[in-house]
């Protein structure tokens, strides 16, 4: 019995759990202007998922390449969020424009 599908997809679970509040702590410290960071993250794991021979391994890298990209737009929409009042804007940080 091979049990590599589960444990990818119970991986895969806890990569975007995690994600949720990454992305809603980046938006409130440093806005969505943060975005290229994703970007090179997610580039980075997605070419690192090229290399190991291990299915889990290249797997989990893959995910978090293709969760760091989908976090990208997720920014962008925890922004408009935040200007209808769903969650807290950060008092400390200038407003850009």
């Amino acid at each position: 019995m091979r049990l590599s599908g589960i444990l990818i997809g119970l991986i895969s679970f806890a990569i975007i759990g995690l994600f949720h509040p990454v992305v809603i702590k980046c938006e409130y410290y440093f806005g969505a202007r943060v975005w290229p960071a994703f970007l090179a993250a997610g580039i980075g794991f997605l070419l690192l998922s090229l290399l190991p021979d291990s299915v889990i391994v290249s797997s989990t890298l893959g995910v978090l390449g293709f969760t760091c990209l989908w976090s990208i737009g997720e920014l962008r929409e925890q922004r408009r969020r935040v200007e209808r009042g769903w969650f807290p804007e950060n008092p400390n940080r200038k407003k850009r424009g």
